[in-house]
C-alpha cells in the first residue's frame, strides 16, 4: 500500500500539541515513544550546510543525528533508553512499518523541553529532518508494574 501523502505525515510537533503536553502537568520522569519512518536517501534541501559531499541514507543521516544530539540530551538529564529497528506490526495495519523505534527518558517534561530548544541540539536538527520521512512521538508516564501508578 503506498505511503500517505505528504500532508498526513508528521515530523515535527504542532504548537497545539507542545501546548497540550505542557498543559498536561506531568510529574516525574517522561519517557518518549518515538517510532520513526526513515527515508530510502536523506533530503538535506532544508539544511545544505548539514550536507555530506554524497548523498547518504535516511538510515545515515538518522545515525549523524544520534552521534549529534546524545551529549544534549545527557546534558539536560535524559539517557537513550533503547534503539531498534523496527518493520511490520505484529499487530496492528500490515500496510503500516516503522523502520525506528526509541526510548528516550528525561527527568521531566520542563528538562525534555529545554533540551529540546538548546542551541546546541537545534544545530544539528538538520539531519534528523533529512533522514525523516514520518515520525510520531507519544510521551509516556510509568504506571507501576501493578498498574497503580505507584
Amino acid at each position: 500500500m503506498p505511503l500517505p501523502p505528504a500532508a498526513q505525515r508528521f515530523l515535527e510537533p504542532t504548537q497545539e500539541a507542545g501546548r497540550a503536553l505542557v498543559m498536561r502537568h506531568l510529574q516525574g520522569e517522561v519517557v518518549m515513544l518515538n517510532l520513526l519512518r526513515l527515508r530510502d536517501t536523506a533530503d538535506y534541501s532544508a539544511t545544505p550546510g548539514l550536507a555530506p559531499v554524497l548523498p547518504v541514507s535516511g538510515a545515515e543521516a538518522f545515525r549523524r543525528y544520534v552521534e549529534h544530539t546524545l551529549p544534549y540530551l545527557r546534558e539536560s538529564g535524559g539517557e537513550l533508553l533503547f534503539l531498534g529497528s523496527g518493520g511490520a506490526f505484529l499487530i496492528g495495519p500490515p500496510e503500516e512499518r516503522w523502520d525506528v523505534a526509541m526510548l528516550v527518558r528525561q527527568a521531566s517534561v520542563q528538562s525534555f523541553l529545554a533540551f529540546a530548544s538548546h542551541p546546541g541540539y537545534l544545530a544539528g536538527i538538520g539531519h534528523r529532518t533529512a533522514a525523516i520521512e514520518d515520525a510520531r512521538l507519544l510521551p509516556l508516564l510509568e504506571t507501576g508494574r501493578d498498574g497503580s501508578g505507584r
